[in-house]
């Protein structure tokens, strides 16, 4: 066996470096292994290094929504190197471990919380031949590896001995559990969509994003990964002017930094995932197939071009996530589950239900019916579901809306008497 550094430096560019090199070493088991933790360590430190980008981006655009300048100090009048510096600072604070907390659990639970993001991105296909594992079923992997977050978080609160933080290790805990149903629901909808739960099956399935198909699916998912990870207007995992800081309210130095690492690649990879999953990941208009030769040796385009085409989706589900932040105020714990409980999943299941009965009328019917077809079919559904909700919902609150008036007139009744008397 005998590596060509030409082609090597080919298969660099083009991204099919790790596959080339598990060609390459196929037959000696001992260099394929080593090779196998190469790529398991180069693909865990993309999501870790791409951190810096990510919270060095939202600190500078919620600045802007905010009149404000953002980081302009580290690295020029950008503060391009502000994220390294607290990463810095954060090395180098001092770890306070609190009297009468249980070192085992309050030590292991940011490193968990870490590693759980991490591993998400292992069954991501970030381009047509750059993927960790191809699972078949990767989408049941993602909700499997993402529920241990959960776990993280009770040891967090559990491990800190603080009444704060066990406070916001339960709300979190509560906020989390409920969300995963409705989020499980609404990603069965592109699986039912595309017959298969792979990633890559999933992308591969759409010719036509499932956007279209299935809008109102995309965006209770869309919803539910807002809450998954934490975000406003569902951070009650932090809530400051609640509970502090919530469950890492005991956390200083590296140890609390591991949470928001851990909090930043999640978010990084929902954002992927609903590209993935509605958006057609790292296709865009069949370029992501495109091949040329350099030197001799095929230089596979496509795999820059997709890379590229998911890098952007997945940044402008990014951004909206910010506006969001900056925009909406957080829920109160019983608005968000009674939000959930009584809206989001009793919604999911109806769409859930809709989309697998029509989805088999529809081949039974028209079995020779195009991709187009197909999805102004599934659109119109989708969009009738959601007009039904919204005049339900209008009627609900007519009804609450009557039911309190007699209420308010009575209470205003004795304010005009005594008014009247004086």
């Amino acid at each position: 066996m005998q590596i060509d550094p030409i082609e090597l430096l080919v298969r660099a560019l083009d991204l099919t470096i790790l596959a080339y090199l598990r060609e390459q070493f196929a037959e000696q088991p001992t260099a394929l292994l080593i090779v196998n933790i190469v790529i398991v360590l180069t693909l865990a430190t993309v999501p870790l290094l791409m951190v810096f980008v990510v919270g060095w981006t939202e600190r500078k655009v919620l600045a802007r929504m905010q009149d404000r300048i953002g980081p302009n100090r580290v690295g020029g009048r950008y503060g391009v190197l502000q994220m390294v510096a607290d990463v810095v600072k954060m090395m180098t604070k001092e770890v306070i471990i609190p009297a009468g907390a249980d070192r085992w659990a309050y030590l292991s639970a940011p490193v968990l919380a870490v590693m759980t993001s991490v591993l998400l991105f292992a069954v991501l296909p970030l381009a047509p031949a750059v993927i960790g594992v191809d699972l078949n079923v990767a989408v049941f992997y993602v909700l499997a590896i993402s529920s241990v977050s959960v776990v993280a978080i009770l040891l967090a609160g559990w491990g800190s001995n603080n009444k704060y933080a066990l406070l916001g290790a339960f709300r979190s805990v509560a906020q989390l559990v409920s969300y995963e149903v409705p989020m499980i629901l609404s990603i069965l909808v592109p699986i039912l969509l595309a017959r298969s739960m792979s990633t890559i099956g999933l992308v591969e399935a759409q010719n036509i994003p499932f956007i279209v198909f299935v809008p109102v699916a995309a965006l209770i998912f869309f919803v539910s990964s807002l809450a998954e990870t934490g975000r406003s207007p569902f951070d009650l995992l932090e809530a400051e002017s609640e509970i502090v800081a919530g469950f890492h309210t005991e956390y200083t130095g590296m140890y609390f930094g591991l949470f928001m690492a851990g909090e930043y690649i999640a978010i990084m990879f929902m954002c992927a995932l609903f590209s993935t999953a509605f958006l057609g990941g790292y296709r865009f208009f069949g370029l992501e197939e495109l091949t040329t030769t350099i030197m001799g040796y095929p230089f596979f385009v496509g795999n820059l071009i997709g890379a590229a085409a998911l890098f952007i989706k997945s940044a402008i589900i990014f951004f909206i996530f910010m506006w969001l932040r900056g925009t909406l105020p957080r829920f109160r714990i019983d608005q968000l589950l009674n939000f959930n409980w009584k809206f989001m999943v009793p919604f999911s299941l109806v769409l859930l239900f809709t989309v697998a009965v029509l989805d088999k009328l529809i081949f039974v019917w028209f079995p020779d019916i195009t991709d187009g077809g197909r999805a102004l079919i599934h659109l119109a559904s989708n969009l009738l579901i959601a007009a039904a909700t919204i005049e339900i919902l209008r009627r609900r609150i007519q009804r609450q809306r009557r039911a309190l008036e007699p209420a308010v007139v009575a209470e205003a009744t004795p304010d005009l008497e005594h008014a009247h008397a004086h």
